[in-house]
């Protein structure tokens, strides 16, 4: 880093898209950025190959009062769509805690409306980058299906989607001849569909071509951005309760740098990052699948983005390739990927639509999603002043990336938040 500029207005630790978000924000109020991040460039983590749905209308989070008794049925299967493996780990067990506690239908009922509220204003933010920065990453503006193969659980849908209705989420409830009529690729599967809710407002693309886009702009408005970096310790005041800076090892070296503020957007590791300080997070990460499906050639992919309630999978037309992706694993920082998982989707995918792509070609991927027991993220100030959270977003942080990079930004400046940051439970 000799002759690099080592004094900030603000340091953003993680370049996946909630932390490159943040810089983007915080470089147009006018502040001095660097982003740290230890891969090679922006969004090669949790944001590289993920499911591509801008989902406010995946909202109702993991907890609710059906949880318990599908994740009981769950335990004994694995190639369910969440695979609990128990470590001895207290985080873990804690976690678990927390997420049976939000399970009560008041607790439910709070975080919806939370996560709707946050993600719809993201969804807004996002729509207002794009316009503002002519950014391109197979973007598709045709809405999110979520179909339903079992009757109880479409049944079980509709008062939920009436509460988003209600806090600004149009989603509406459809039957299986619009479900068609939007969406032909259902022609092979169609009987199996007993209904869906489809939220035109919503939106799909590829969340790292976006995210390395928008780290490209905020780079050209003077933002520094140090890949292949590790943020090794904050540095603090003598009396601890006033952020200073943050240590870093670059090119094999350690390096100071200075900042009065610090946002943390590590995705799972901003936990045990952060628990050294006294910052206690309540995140643990979810491992989930992708496999993203050569389609050049085929006419059989779905345009519209999808979401498949029976087996918890999303699908995204990315252009080149359709992506689907899905599953969670609460089994620690691993990211081995389970053959037989692959294959369950990669089985899903062509059986609800043979003709979508080269299905042999499919190259499959899995990352850590950074989750709350309330799906909730943690976006705010903290006890040591001038330290921001922006992270635990788990599954939706693609949708809530553009408005949580701005509320940080603004928390950073001391400007009024457009809305109130949420409060994860």
């Amino acid at each position: 880093m000799s002759g690099q500029k080592t004094s900030f207005d603000l340091i953003v630790l993680g370049a996946g898209v909630v932390g490159t978000a943040t810089a983007y924000w915080a470089a147009k109020a006018g502040l001095s950025v660097c982003v740290i991040d230890r891969q090679s460039g922006a969004g090669l983590e949790t944001s590289y190959a993920n499911g591509g749905q801008i989902s406010v209308s995946h909202a109702e989070p993991w907890a609710n009062p059906s949880a318990p008794l599908k994740v009981m049925k769950w335990l004994f299967d694995a190639r369910a769509p969440l695979l609990f493996t128990p470590r001895f780990d207290r985080h873990q067990w804690s976690w678990i805690a927390g997420f049976l506690r939000n399970c009560t239908p008041e607790r439910a009922r709070r975080n919806t409306v939370e996560i709707v509220r946050l993600g719809a204003y993201s969804r807004a933010k996002l729509q207002e980058i794009r316009a503002a920065e002519s950014l391109a990453y197979a973007e598709k503006t045709l809405g999110i299906l979520h179909f339903y193969r079992d009757a109880k659980e479409f049944e079980a849908a509709k008062p939920v989607a009436e509460l988003m209705r209600q806090h600004g989420c149009e989603r509406r409830v459809i039957g299986r001849d619009e479900v068609l009529a939007l969406e032909p690729a259902f022609a092979h599967a169609i009987d199996d569909v007993v209904g869906a809710t489809y939220t035109a407002e919503d939106e799909s693309g590829d969340a790292r071509a976006f995210t390395q886009a928008l780290a490209a702009r905020t780079a050209a408005m003077g933002a520094t951005f140090l890949y292949g970096s590790e943020a090794t310790r904050l540095l603090l005041s003598p009396s601890g309760d006033r952020i200073t800076g943050v240590e870093v090892m670059v090119e094999g070296g350690h390096q100071r740098l200075s900042a009065p503020n610090v946002v943390v957007s590590l995705g799972s590791w901003s936990a045990p990052f952060l628990r050294r300080y006294g910052v206690n997070l309540a995140i643990y990460p979810a491992k989930g699948y992708s496999v993203s499906i050569p389609i050049e050639g085929h006419n059989g992919a779905p345009q519209v983005s999808l979401t498949d309630d029976e087996y918890k999978l999303v699908y995204s037309n990315l252009g080149t390739h359709l992506r689907v992706a899905g599953t969670a694993e609460l089994s620690g920082y691993t990211r081995h990927l389970d053959a037989a998982r692959v294959a369950a989707i990669l089985e899903n995918a062509r059986r609800t639509f043979p003709n979508a792509g080269n299905f042999s070609a499919a190259t499959a991927w899995s990352g850590l999603r950074p989750t709350t027991p309330s799906n909730v993220p943690y976006l705010g100030r903290t006890q040591i002043r001038g330290l921001v959270l922006n992270t635990g977003h788990g599954t939706l942080g693609w949708t809530m990336a553009a408005g949580s990079g701005r509320i940080a930004a603004d928390l950073v400046t001391e400007r009024e938040t457009e809305i109130p940051a949420p409060l994860a439970a």
